[in-house]
C-alpha cells in the first residue's frame, strides 16, 4: 500500500477545495494502487491556538482591512517578515514530525506554502524521506512557495508564465509542470442545458450571467451591491443567477434589489448550491473574485470574468494576469460600472474575443493531469 498525505490550510477555501479534487482523483481512478490518501489541515494538526489565531486574523483582515493583507502578503515575499515566516514553520516543523513518522508517507502533497516549508524543512534534515510535491494554487507566483524548493520533487503550477518564473529562480525545469490548478472532477463533465435550464427556471432564449457576490466578504462592499443593481436596473436582455453563499446579508440584500425593481422572472437568488459546474456549463458570463479555484473552473468552462473586489495580494495579482491576456475586465474601485458592463455586453464581439482567450489558460484535466505524474513517480 502506497500512503499520501495531503497537507491544506485553511486560510480562504481554495487550498482545502484543491487538496479535495487531488483526494477524490486518486481514490477513484487507480484502483490498481492500492492507495491510502489522507487530508490533513498542517496548522491545525502543529498548533490548533495559533490556527485559530492567524485564520480569524486572515478573515478579518480579508474583509474589513484587505489592504493590511495586502501589505502582508507583499512584505512575505522577501525581507523580515519573510524570514520570520520560514523561521516559525521550521520550529512547527517539529511537531509535525512526530505525525510524519508515524504516518510514514510515501508521498506528500502540498497546497500550501506552509505545508511545503515545513515538509522539505524536515527533508533537508534528513528526518524523512517522503516524495514533495507543491501545488500553488494562484495564477501569480509567491517566493514563499518556493522555500525548500531543493527538496521538492515535483512542482505543479498554474500556466507556462509560472513554470518561467520558477525556472527563473534557479528550480529544475524537470520538476515543474503547468499542469493548472486542481479542480472538481464535475467540470469534465457534459451537462444538457435544458435540463439545467429548468432545474432552475430559466427561460432558454436569453443570456446568463451567474453572479458570485463575494461569499463571507462581499457584503460590507458597496461597490458588490452597485454593480448587482447597475445590472438589475439596466440590463434587461440577459438572466442573472446570483449566488450569495453564506452571507444572509447579502442574500437578503440582493433579494430586496430583484424585489424593488420587479425582476423575479429574470434574476435568481440562491444561497448555497452545488450546482456551479451545472451553472457555469450554461453561462456566457461570470462575475466574480479570482480566487485561484473559481478561476480555474471558471476557465475550464470556457467564460469570460468580469473581476469584482478581489483581495489586495495575490486576487489583485490574478486580476492583473487575466486582464493581461483580455480573459477578463476587472471593475475597479473608482470605475462606473455602467460604462464597463454596457461596453462588454452591448459588444457581442468583444465577450466572443475573451472566451476564445479562455482556451489560453483553461486545464479541465488539470487533476487528473495531476494524479498521473505523481503516480507513475512514487
Amino acid at each position: 500500500m502506497k500512503k499520501i498525505i495531503i497537507f491544506y490550510a485553511s486560510y480562504g477555501g481554495g487550498h482545502l477545495n484543491a487538496a479535495k479534487s487531488i483526494q477524490e482523483c486518486l481514490l477513484n481512478n487507480y484502483p490498481n494502487q492500492n492507495l491510502d490518501v489522507e487530508l490533513i489541515d498542517c496548522m491545525k494538526y502543529v498548533n490548533i491556538t495559533i490556527e485559530k489565531i492567524t485564520t480569524a486574523a486572515y478573515r478579518e483582515m480579508a474583509k474589513k482591512m484587505p489592504w493590511a493583507w495586502g501589505r502582508i502578503y507583499a512584505d512575505s515575499q522577501k525581507g523580515p517578515l519573510a524570514h520570520i515566516s520560514s523561521r516559525s514553520n521550521k520550529i512547527m516543523a517539529i511537531k509535525l514530525l512526530k505525525l510524519l513518522r508515524d504516518k510514514k508517507p510515501d508521498l506528500i502533497i502540498s497546497t500550501h506554502p506552509f505545508g511545503s516549508q515545513m515538509c522539505s524543512y524536515l527533508k533537508r534534515k534528513g528526518k524523512i524521506n517522503a516524495k514533495l510535491a507543491t501545488i500553488m494554487t494562484d495564477f501569480a507566483p509567491h517566493d514563499q512557495w518556493l522555500v525548500g524548493s531543493d527538496f521538492t520533487d515535483f512542482y505543479f503550477v498554474a500556466h507556462n508564465k509560472m513554470k518561467d518564473y520558477l525556472i527563473s529562480k534557479h528550480i529544475d525545469p524537470n520538476k515543474i509542470y503547468a499542469t493548472g490548478i486542481p479542480i472538481s472532477s464535475k467540470f469534465t463533465k457534459t451537462f444538457d442545458k435544458k435540463d439545467v435550464l429548468k432545474m432552475f427556471d430559466l427561460k432558454p432564449d436569453l443570456k446568463n450571467i451567474l453572479f458570485f457576490g463575494g461569499g463571507e466578504f462581499g457584503l460590507g462592499k458597496t461597490k458588490t451591491v452597485q454593480i448587482f443593481e447597475c445590472f438589475v436596473k439596466l440590463f434587461n436582455n440577459f438572466q442573472i443567477i446570483a449566488i450569495s453563499g453564506k452571507n444572509e446579508k447579502m442574500f437578503d440584500c440582493f433579494s430586496n434589489i430583484v424585489k424593488e425593481n420587479n425582476k423575479q422572472d429574470l434574476i435568481k437568488v440562491l444561497k448555497f448550491t452545488d450546482k456551479v459546474p451545472e451553472l457555469m456549463s450554461i453561462s456566457d458570463i461570470v462575475v466574480t473574485k479570482p480566487g485561484g479555484l473559481t478561476t480555474s473552473e471558471s476557465l475550464a468552462s470556457n467564460l469570460p470574468m468580469i473581476i469584482i473586489n478581489p483581495i489586495p495580494g495575490q486576487e489583485e495579482e490574478n486580476a492583473e494576469f487575466l486582464e493581461s491576456l483580455n480573459i477578463a475586465v476587472w471593475i475597479k474601485k473608482y470605475d462606473d460600472p455602467y460604462v464597463v458592463l454596457k461596453n462588454i455586453l452591448d459588444n457581442p464581439s468583444i465577450l466572443e474575443t475573451m472566451k476564445e482567450n479562455t482556451k489560453l489558460l483553461a486545464k479541465k484535466n488539470s487533476t487528473q493531469n495531476i494524479c498521473d505524474i505523481l503516480i507513475n513517480n512514487i
